[in-house]
């Protein structure tokens, strides 16, 4: 299936509480796998997602991205500009004024021109079916439409690679049932969280399990 995207190798993290919540895990994503990250709350799967971007750095393994070992901040630098990560919180993603403005701040911080990022933050709304919404003021809109610039905004970076944490929060059905065939439709890799069986069996593939730690085969969704 070709190289392996992510590889991770014996991850050990704790915080400060001294609770374990990676103790040995191991995972490798492949091109185009669509994976579904499970496991109770509370039991790391955030924390996983985290140190995958390099926002936490493991205290024990490896992680591999894109063919290299990763171990300092400065190794996840190009590794961020390939993954898209949607957090669990969409507040904590959005902090423009304006939604044209959120979601071409990663496009223009890629070296895209003014007039490539106008051109993206179009395309993107588009396949989400949120055309008019460029000029709305972001912290006006509702739950759901802050869900969805979030995940705009990751698309917008046109990431080899998925992180979605939640990605159905606050939304109501029609709005999932956009993003359902959206998901379906897109090429890259994803791993995504949700206590929604509904939801993944409709955009993954495989399931792995978090549990005591330790990432366990679920087989198939």
């Amino acid at each position: 299936m070709g190289e392996r995207v992510f590889a991770l190798h014996d991850l050990h993290y704790s915080y400060r509480t001294g609770h374990p919540v990676l103790s040995g895990a191991d995972f490798e994503l492949q091109p185009g796998q669509r994976v579904a990250l499970t496991g109770g709350n509370g039991s790391g799967k955030t924390t996983l997602f985290h140190v995958m971007m390099g926002l936490l750095l493991p205290q024990q393994g490896q992680v591999y991205a894109y063919g290299r070992l990763c171990k300092a901040e400065v190794d996840f630098i190009p590794v961020r500009a390939r993954t898209g990560l949607l957090f669990q919180d969409a507040d904590d993603q959005l902090f423009s004024p304006t939604v044209a403005e959120d979601i071409a701040f990663g496009p223009l911080n890629l070296g895209k021109s003014p007039q490539q990022a106008a051109a993206i933050v179009e395309e993107v709304l588009a396949q989400l079916q949120m055309s008019g919404y460029e000029t709305r003021i972001t912290h006006h809109l509702s739950g759901g439409e802050k869900r969805m610039v979030a995940l705009a905004t990751v698309l917008a970076m046109q990431p080899d690679v998925l992180l979605l944490d939640e990605p159905t929060n606050a939304l109501d059905e029609a709005a999932e049932a956009r993003l359902v065939a959206l998901l379906q439709g897109l090429p890259q890799a994803l791993v995504v969280i949700s206590h929604d069986r509904r939801f993944l069996a409709q955009v993954t593939q495989r399931r792995v399990v978090l549990r005591d730690g330790l990432l366990l085969e679920g087989g198939a969704v």
